[in-house]
């Protein structure tokens, strides 16, 4: 197989790459990943199942989507496909570094130029995609409470209950969801989707995102996604506030923003995040 990808390499740039240094990396739960190398020129490469070259292609969409803004650092896609019962993702290897307070600071006024100027009149994506392994539709949608409602918490949902996890009345949530958004009109920002701590990094002091679920809503669901596992540094939302600061009825909407992240997590992995569901769930029926 590496041989295979090795040419396929190798025909994107132009001139001979033959992989000679494999190494696995560890990192990551979806799929697995490594570092190859001819002793001169690096890739990062992803590796699956046969059945997840969809996962690779929409991801390598939303890369190529989000470079083309200019705004933030992504790592060029070089190819993707399927050899020997396994999909493979090939991007350019980055080496990432921990960022300071000033670069963080710059993170966050890049996400809302990105956010403020790469906009769509309707809310979702050309094509449906994923977030992790879960699939995410993206039916093109006017309105954004609607689009959130049924397109994210209510199939969530549906796959939770598909699973044997009923947590709640799926069509009584889709519609507390609409209320609570009701009257929410926001611009339709370009978004990363899913937009935690390890998806991004720092080269040479720029800002990189890369593992996008990338589809067009309401910039506020990147900004509580930040705060949901190991929150960002303080200077990416004073960055942030800056350039397009943040409603305050954002922390209203953040709770219903975060669970869907939740729910994703629960149906990935179970276990608390379950219990976590349901009681956020919970307090907003109640």
């Amino acid at each position: 197989m590496w041989h295979f990808v090795s040419d396929q390499i190798s025909q994107q740039l132009n001139q001979e790459f033959i992989c000679d240094d494999i190494r696995e990396i560890t990192e990551g739960d979806s799929h697995s990943a490594y570092r190859i190398s001819d002793g001169h020129k690096r890739f990062f490469v992803k590796l699956n199942d046969e059945d997840k070259i969809l996962n690779f292609s929409a991801e390598a969409e939303g890369l190529e989507h989000i470079a083309k803004a200019n705004i933030f650092k992504t790592p060029k896609v070089i190819c993707y496909g399927v050899s020997e019962n396994k999909s493979y993702l090939v991007l350019e290897y980055l080496r990432l570094a921990q960022g300071n307070e000033q670069s963080w600071y710059s993170f966050g006024s890049k996400l809302a130029c990105m956010h403020q100027t790469q906009t769509q009149n309707m809310f979702g994506w050309q094509e449906d995609n994923f977030i992790g392994l879960t699939p995410q539709p993206n039916p093109w949608t006017k309105k954004w409470p609607q689009f959130f409602a049924e397109q994210r918490i209510g199939y969530l949902l549906q796959l939770l209950a598909e699973q044997g996890h009923a947590l709640a009345a799926i069509d009584e949530v889709v519609v507390s969801v609409e209320k609570l958004l009701h009257g929410h009109n926001p611009a339709a920002s370009m978004l990363h989707g899913d937009l935690w701590i390890g998806n991004t990094g720092f080269q040479h002091d720029l800002p990189v995102i890369f593992d996008p679920a990338f589809y067009y809503g309401d910039r506020e669901t990147d900004i509580a996604m930040t705060e949901l596992f190991n929150k960002f540094p303080g200077a990416f939302y004073d960055g942030y506030n800056t350039v397009w600061p943040l409603s305050n009825e954002y922390t209203y909407r953040k709770p219903v923003y975060q669970l869907y992240h939740i729910l994703n997590h629960a149906l990935l992995f179970g276990g608390t995040y379950l219990q976590t569901a349901k009681s956020l769930l919970k307090n907003m029926q109640g």
